[in-house]
């Protein structure tokens, strides 16, 4: 019964996401070209917000768990297990006094509306993952822009989703990258939840009802051991991972 009743509610849920992202997309532009940067932002964060909201349609809720005082003074790596594309969103929105920039594969950035252009503009970074050296380049480059604007960095280590919620191996050279390239970062890992869930049937319909958490654990600092650090960090965040 549930299933039947995902179908009219994913339809409603992705046309409610799709006019999101066609609304935002020309404030975006006009806030990047009139403002900058901090009109940008200002604007993405809304948008995933927005996001955020949208969602709710299939009943999908969220929980940001943070006992931390996370510092703006300085850069910081997220590192996130990853489930679907609704661990973006509350990444952006709870997170947005850290300006968090991502890692994407490149293809993201063409021909979606407000995703491309944010990605394109707003310091994220895209990489070919057919090519490393590229790929290589450009975490090199998110670093050191974190470093010198003392701003955030996500990144999935896992590199691609788990479908099923457990977490996957750590690919850890881009995260090796970013800790040597951003040498003053606090490191913070947190573990997603249930997100997974929203893809249970497959990209279509979406999972009705799931409760997405985040839960910030306690920030690392980067003490030049990387292999013993990403090793902690991986534990951190598996550990709090639930199936």
């Amino acid at each position: 019964m549930q299933k039947i009743l995902a179908y009219p509610l994913s339809a409603l849920y992705l046309v409610c996401f799709g006019l999101t992202l066609l609304f935002f997309h020309p404030i975006q532009w006009l806030a990047n070209n009139l403002f900058g940067y901090p009109g940008l932002k200002r604007v993405v964060s809304v948008l995933n917000f927005s996001l955020m909201k949208c969602s709710h349609i299939i009943g999908t809720r969220y929980s940001f768990n943070n006992p931390y005082t996370l510092p703006t003074d300085r850069p910081l790596i997220l590192v996130a297990n990853h489930q679907s594309m609704l661990d973006i969103p509350p990444l952006i929105w709870y997170l947005r006094k850290n300006h968090p920039k991502f890692v994407s594969k490149i293809e993201l950035g063409k021909g979606i509306p407000s995703v491309s252009y944010n990605l394109v503009h707003g310091g994220s970074v895209l990489i070919d993952r057919k090519d490393s050296k590229q790929a290589l380049s450009q975490i090199i480059k998110l670093g050191k822009y974190i470093e010198t604007h003392h701003r955030s960095a996500v990144i999935f280590p896992e590199g691609t989703r788990s479908r099923t919620g457990h977490p996957k191996p750590f690919q850890t050279t881009g995260l090796k990258l970013l800790m040597k390239n951003a040498p003053s970062a606090l490191i913070v890992p947190i573990s997603i939840n249930n997100s997974w869930k929203t893809l249970r049937y497959g990209k279509f319909p979406n999972g009705l009802g799931s409760h997405i958490t985040l839960d910030v654990h306690q920030p690392i600092e980067n003490t030049g051991n990387l292999d013993e650090l990403i090793v902690q960090i991986e534990k951190v965040i598996t550990t709090g991972v639930h199936i």
